[in-house]
């Protein structure tokens, strides 16, 4: 097949996504429409096979799961105390609660595995705060939805799984690999406001608090962190599948929430809705890639780009700092998760023809999604961070406020390029 034909292929797709159609329709029409131009009719009878074996997969089964972990911490409240014995610690910074929004989005992201989840739950703890103790607006919106970013790349993380079961990687390894580059994240933008406060002359810090205060405060952070440890440490150690540790989480969540009285049957219910609707959605969007999938396969589309970027003569230096430029303009445009399952069938081959590590790549991907959840005009984070606030302001204040941490998360991409070992050291211990 003629790579001009692909390209044309994919950028109907885009625009088919841009105008409103829905992601799955968009993906599994393209899909359709190209097995049958070079197939016929008889296409159509490998598609169910296809899809019975993706709706039963196991694997699939721990993205509810993991959603449904995070909307128990949220509705619980676990994540309102978590954020204020965060400001304890992190408040006397310079900067004050903006470390405050990093550390607790990060922490939230240890358990929850979702960007979206994770920027609206800070959002709805921290800016009532933020505005009332008179923090500037865009470093205050920014921190948020940059912060919310952590949620794909710091393990469990939904966009991980995704890959893994695109790709046949192991979403253990997956995880474990997140772990240094997403504390390594995390400290970046927290040296990075500590650096703005001091030169912007910005004084503001809360209240000194002792350490006997913080000592005791800081027993609402037992719950995440202990959560975090039995999702990791039952992966880590080989005890349970990424599905049964994303159980063993839900299971260590409501024992917290029963012994915090806060279990009721409405809480139950917003939460299995909740999670219903979510996990829905992304189900049937996997279901939509596996059958463009299935026509890239048949049709050789993944061989025919190999070939055709191979015979380029790019260096993988090279290849990857191509697809920051291609992943930076494709998520101006496409929210992060259609982006994923309509260029990793594609993009994976390639890397691995060129010998890039499968699981350096994988939180290659997750890092461009981060990118394209705080970059314009499609930044999904941006929309859930502005929608939060109460006061009538602008969506260009989180927008410039997320900004320099859009080139962080390059800048961090560039030195996991020249540091690749910050990423394979850990999940090769396993």
């Amino acid at each position: 097949m003629n790579p001009t034909l692909i390209t044309l292929a994919f950028l109907i797709m885009v625009f088919m996504m841009i105008a409103g159609i829905p992601i799955a329709v968009s993906m599994a029409l393209v899909g359709i429409i190209g097995g049958i131009a070079v197939y016929g009719m008889p296409f159509m009878n490998s598609i169910a096979p296809v899809l019975w074996g993706v709706q039963n997969e196991n694997l699939l089964t721990s993205i509810p799961l993991f959603v449904l972990l995070g909307e128990l911490l949220l509705r619980s409240g676990i994540a309102d105390r978590m954020y204020l014995a965060l400001s304890a610690w992190f408040g006397r910074l310079p900067g004050g609660l903006l470390h405050t929004n990093i550390g607790s989005c990060a922490l939230f992201a240890a358990t929850s595995g979702s960007s979206v989840a994770t920027a609206a739950t800070i959002s709805t703890v921290a800016l009532p705060s933020l505005m009332k103790r008179g923090y500037p607006i865009r470093p205050s919106l920014g921190t948020i939805a940059a912060g919310g970013t952590l949620g794909i790349l710091i393990p469990p993380s939904v966009n991980m799984i995704i890959y893994g079961s695109l790709t046949n990687n192991s979403i253990g390894k997956l995880f474990v690999a997140g772990i240094i580059p997403g504390l390594l994240l995390t400290g970046a933008f927290m040296l990075y406001i500590a650096i703005t406060s001091i030169l912007s002359g910005n004084t503001l810090r809360e209240e000194k608090v002792s350490f006997k205060d913080k000592l005791i405060v800081s027993q609402h952070l037992i719950a995440p962190l202990i959560v975090f440890g039995v999702v990791m440490g039952s992966l880590y150690f080989g005890i349970a599948t990424a599905t049964e540790s994303a159980a063993l989480g839900v299971t260590t969540v409501l024992f917290f929430v029963v012994k915090s009285g806060r279990l009721s049957w409405p809480l139950l219910r917003g939460c299995f809705i909740s999670t219903a609707r979510v996990s829905g959605m992304i189900l049937l969007i996997i279901a939509a890639a596996f059958i463009l999938n299935l026509t890239i396969s048949l049709t050789g589309v993944a061989e025919v780009m190999t070939k055709w970027v191979t015979s380029l003569g790019l260096s993988p230096v090279g290849l990857i700092l191509g697809l920051i430029l291609f992943y930076l303009i494709l998520g101006m445009f496409m929210d992060v998760l259609s982006m994923m399952v309509a260029t990793i069938p594609v993009t994976y081959p390639i890397a691995i023809a060129l010998g890039i590590d499968p699981i350096w790549f994988g939180i290659f991907v997750i890092l461009m999604c981060e990118l394209g959840l705080i970059t314009p005009p499609v930044g999904m984070n941006l929309f859930v961070v502005h929608g939060i606030r109460s006061d009538s302001g602008d969506i260009s204040d989180v927008m410039w406020g997320a900004l320099p941490y859009a080139v962080i998360i390059i800048l961090f991409t560039l030195f996991l390029m020249v540091f690749p070992e910050i990423v394979t050291w850990l999940p090769g211990k396993m």
